[in-house]
């Protein structure tokens, strides 16, 4: 098979010759077999193949050029941040406001949509039965949504648990003794017991040993024992922010799960810190706990339990001073740690002296065994300096002497800190 294809020069030529009357010539023509049109549409698939390889090296080659210029930017960013002036500013060094001040300033800010926030807490009442009930089956409530909870719960407790009785722990406290909060759960317990065996058979129960040389097992061994089995008998806890700072360590929590796991004791308890569940594990959350979530926001002030904690614009208290020093001096190594001890037991006991001069200190830290030479010494010094913690002034018979920058309480807040 073949296929004939006029030249168009060609046609036009034939033409002008027969009108000149000139001999006509059998045009010429252009012959393509099938052939030759498989090796053109091979040509242009090889073309088409060819320039998008150029194509994609192209793109390849410009991400990897916009990498290469991302990575030197980098570079020359951290080479010019390093090589700039650094600040020598401390936020110590911030005029702060008295906290006196600032909390007479916050008290004194109109509250909003108060008519709202009333009927939102009001709207809850609707649940009291359903809370009594769970309660009574042997669950615990925790109360968690944004706002105060504290009048919320404190009106449950006082509407709907008037038949038991309730002992509150207002966790949001800066200190809460765990194990004064046990006696005072045994001695209501024991209280009940009494009253209701010399009602029901006149004979009261045997006497007990005073519950405050008492141990935390046997005080929890009580409160589960097996005179406490009536589930008519229970104790409805209440505690204000189980997240609390004075309640927010381990321990405390593991105590706080073996009062609920008691079976006289029942829990209604509130957080507001977004990571307060990761407090509790499995077996605290489901077995000892046995929680009944309920999401109660209120949207009410945090009145209350905002008196408790330090301001952010204020100057710091004493108790906030001694945390931050103790923190501080928890990252630097046990020598260190005692040699700023020595310091601070010498500050208390002469506290009419304008500081410790550094030869005392030198000579009372080489029979302790603390340092082995001034050197080493200096080092802790510099350490101490550098974090604010110790601070040096002249004394009147020119010796430069050694002080903490902190009030006498502070001091000795600090002291209990690092010795425990």
């Amino acid at each position: 098979m073949s296929l004939k294809l006029l030249d168009p020069n060609v046609r036009k030529k034939t033409r002008e010759n027969s009108l000149l009357g000139h001999k006509q010539k059998e045009p010429n023509f252009l012959h393509f077999t099938h052939c030759d049109f498989t090796a053109i549409s091979c040509i242009s698939i090889s073309l088409r193949k060819s320039l998008t390889m150029e194509a994609n090296n192209d793109i390849e080659d410009m991400e990897e050029e916009e990498e290469f210029g991302f990575s030197r930017n980098y570079f020359l960013a951290k080479e010019l941040g390093s090589s700039g002036k650094k600040s020598t500013r401390k936020l110590s060094e911030i005029n702060l406001v008295d906290e006196q001040e600032l909390r007479a300033a916050a008290s004194n800010i109109e509250p909003k949509h108060e008519k709202e926030v009333v009927a939102l807490t009001n709207s809850y009442k609707s649940l009291y039965s359903k809370w009594v009930f769970e309660l009574r089956c042997g669950f615990g409530l925790l109360m968690y949504g944004f706002g105060s909870k504290k009048a919320l719960i404190e009106d449950f407790a006082s509407t709907a648990l008037t038949d038991y009785s309730v002992v509150v722990i207002n966790g949001y406290l800066q200190a809460i003794n765990i194990k004064q909060v046990v006696i005072a759960l045994a001695e209501v317990l024991w209280d009940q017991l009494k009253s209701k065996r010399a009602t029901s058979s006149g004979n009261l129960p045997k006497a007990q040993q005073p519950f405050n040389s008492q141990s935390m097992d046997d005080l929890l061994a009580f409160l589960n024992g097996s005179e406490a089995e009536d589930k008519d008998c229970f104790i409805c806890v209440v505690i204000h922010n189980i997240d609390g700072p004075a309640l927010r360590d381990s321990e405390t929590q593991q105590y706080l799960a073996q009062i609920a796991a008691c079976s006289c004791i029942r829990i209604v308890a509130s957080i507001d810190h977004v990571n307060a569940p990761l407090l509790w594990d499995k077996k605290m959350v489901h077995t000892q706990f046995n929680w009944c979530w309920y999401h109660v926001p209120t949207f009410a002030p945090y009145k209350v339990e905002g008196m408790f904690f330090p301001l952010i614009l204020a100057h710091g208290s004493t108790a906030q001073s001694a945390k931050t020093a103790a923190i501080v001096l928890q990252s630097l190594t046990p020598n260190a740690q005692s040699v700023f001890r020595v310091l601070a037991e010498y500050q208390l006991s002469h506290p009419d002296e304008e500081g410790m001069p550094i030869n005392n200190l030198y000579t009372v830290c080489r029979e302790r065994f603390l340092v082995s030479s001034q050197v080493t010494l200096n080092s802790h010094l510099t350490e101490f300096k550098d974090h604010e913690l110790v601070k040096t002034r002249r004394h009147s018979d020119g010796q430069d002497c050694l002080y903490i920058p902190l009030m006498t309480e502070a001091l000795e807040k600090l002291l209990m800190e690092i010795n425990q």
